[in-house]
């Protein structure tokens, strides 16, 4: 079957590595927009961050994707290192000795305008920490609860074993056709994780703020809304192949559950940074400090205690050797 390599144009030096090195199996180089239905499997440089990023696109056709990583810092939905990929194309050229699995995504609606996907959750909390937010949750068009405390998270099977997690949501296996819904800090004690259908119409509506309330989805993006946030099962699925028997979504979700003990145990500066790194990606120091917020000193004492517990790795930067970068190991 064909195989192409996405250069989305976010990631040119792992994208060119990766074209020399295949170039004489037939692979090619494939840009958005110009992905057929014909193509049997679409290699997706960057990591974990690279597969978000691709699957938020609403329009990728449905050709299942593989998921590379740089260096020695893997993760969740990629799991095969660029020195790897050459072992393995006979076997995605022949579509054998592999599976495909199928990720739901949710449809994020935005005060009845504008949709998002999200694979794996979108939350509503304003846009400064440790600021209250109301809202009432619907399910179905029935209120579940009116509620005040930080904020809520909606999470995919996917996502369950992130942010929802670390607010207590409850870990749910991949192929339960079911979302999690997660009250972050509540003030009423009687408020508890919820897991509903997937074909479930879902709704944060009537949100007040002192200051504006955001959605962030994914981590990453953070979208204003003023007054609702409706949540639907997208249309269609996210396709990821898994080579390996030991990088199923089973045991990733065991190592996921054995991280989010540890975390417990870790003072806020690690979780956050933590927490960082699994959304973004591999980071240098100076990129933690501007992304986290917190002062470098801070950032520096906990990548050194990350170290040393074994839960990150550090490798030279091959754009300045000068440079360390950070990432899960």
């Amino acid at each position: 079957m064909d195989i192409c390599i996405l250069d989305d144009g976010t990631m040119p030096n792992a994208t060119d590595t990766l074209l020399e090195a295949l170039k004489y199996d037939g692979i090619k180089k494939i840009v958005p927009g110009s992905i057929s239905d014909d193509i049997g499997c679409i290699i997706i440089p960057g990591g974990d961050k690279g597969i978000r990023r691709y699957f938020r696109n609403p329009d990728v056709p449905a050709v299942p994707v593989l998921g590379v990583f740089e260096g020695d810092m893997g993760g969740f939905l990629s799991q095969m290192n660029s020195r790897e990929i050459k072992l393995h194309i006979k076997r995605l050229h022949n579509s054998e000795n592999y599976n495909t699995v199928k990720i739901p995504r949710l449809e994020v609606i935005v005060d009845d305008k504008d949709s998002y996907i999200a694979l794996n959750d979108a939350a509503v909390f304003s846009a400064k920490s440790a600021i209250l937010i109301e809202y009432t949750l619907k399910v179905n068009r029935h209120e579940v609860w009116h509620d005040s405390g930080d904020g809520i998270i909606v999470s995919t099977p996917m996502g369950s074993t992130a942010y929802s997690m670390s607010t207590g949501g409850p870990v749910i296996f991949q192929g339960a056709d079911v979302f999690g819904i997660v009250p972050v800090n509540s003030q009423d004690v009687t408020r508890r994780p919820l897991v509903v259908p997937s074909d479930s119409r879902i709704e944060v509506s009537d949100i007040v703020a002192r200051i504006r309330c955001e959605v962030v989805i994914d981590g990453a993006d953070r979208l204003k809304v003023k007054e609702n946030v409706k949540y639907l099962k997208f249309r269609s699925p996210a396709r990821i192949i898994r080579m390996e028997d030991n990088t199923t979504s089973v045991s990733a979700m065991i190592k996921k559950v054995h991280l989010a003990e540890d975390l417990l145990r870790m003072p806020p500066s690690s979780k956050l940074i933590l927490k960082m790194l699994e959304y973004e990606g591999a980071m240098s120091q100076k990129d933690l400090v501007g992304k986290t917020l917190l002062p470098a000193r801070t950032v520096r004492i906990a990548l050194a205690r990350l170290l040393e517990e074994g839960y990150i790795s550090r490798k030279v930067s091959i754009l300045d050797s000068r440079q360390k970068i950070y990432g899960i190991s």
